[in-house]
């Protein structure tokens, strides 16, 4: 795994994007997350886009995870925010950005034919993630199994409160999720996760120095041959060897 430091949030998203790149030139299928983190690297890879000519019209994209029971035009569903945050912004057709089915009828075959969907268009290249206060990944919170697929999961009370800035109260927002699992995450081959922020210094130490334990469903990041683990200054601040991986890198230097 690779730790990746830097001073503020926008220059987390530039390095972000410099991993991103050259698999949209490629035109691979790339992982997208929502939320406010990845903000900066999206609009940088907008910029890049708008600017230098980068092209996604040949890339593919799934989303990490959907809220379950929330219709799809609803302003805070990830079909509606990625679109408006990302994709609506650069060139890939809208039919290429995939997402789990919040309003199916049958969530559970949802969730095994959204997993399908992903392994039948070869594989995620390279999967975008974040990482909650309390450790979880997509939407998969504490003690979730390592091993688990894409399916549909009761959300954290922490992780409602969390995403209750983003409706006008913490009773609007869904008590499910529909999420890839974190064996179905584990299966892209590159995973950056992006961290920014004092509120999540606990979970990146727990992320990078702390045991693998579903108590923090990101250290499963750890069992990946090609992770990278790109925060900001104050979401290091608990890392013990946070002055170590600054020597190896010669932004530092």
């Amino acid at each position: 795994m690779d730790i990746i430091i830097r001073r503020t949030p926008d220059e987390v998203g530039a390095y972000a994007a410099d991993c991103i790149e050259p698999f949209a030139r490629q035109g691979a299928t790339i992982g997208l997350a929502t939320g406010s983190t990845p903000n900066p690297t999206y609009k940088e890879l907008i910029r890049r886009h708008r600017e230098e000519g980068l092209s996604f019209a040949n890339c593919k994209a799934f989303l990490l995870d959907e809220y379950y029971g929330l219709p799809r035009d609803h302003e805070q569903s990830y079909y509606s925010t990625i679109r408006r945050e990302f994709t609506g912004s650069i060139d890939i057709p809208d039919a290429a950005v995939a997402s789990p089915n919040g309003e199916a009828e049958d969530p559970h075959s949802a969730a095994a034919s959204y997993d399908h969907a992903i392994r039948h268009a070869g594989g995620v290249d390279i999967q975008i993630l974040g990482i909650g206060a309390n450790g979880h990944i997509a939407f998969n919170e504490p003690t979730s199994s390592l091993r688990s697929r894409t399916r549909l999961i009761d959300l954290h009370p922490r992780t409602i409160e969390d995403n209750a800035r983003f409706f006008d109260s913490a009773d609007e927002v869904p008590r499910q999720a529909l999420s890839q699992g974190i064996g179905t995450i584990l299966e892209a081959r590159h995973l950056v996760l992006i961290a920014t922020g004092p509120a999540k210094a606990n979970a990146v130490q727990a992320l990078v120095e702390g045991p693998l334990s579903a108590s923090c469903p990101a250290s499963a990041l750890q069992l990946h041959n090609a992770a990278t683990v790109v925060v900001d200054e104050s979401a290091a601040e608990l890392l013990s060897d946070a002055e170590t991986y600054k020597d190896f890198d010669p932004y530092w230097r």
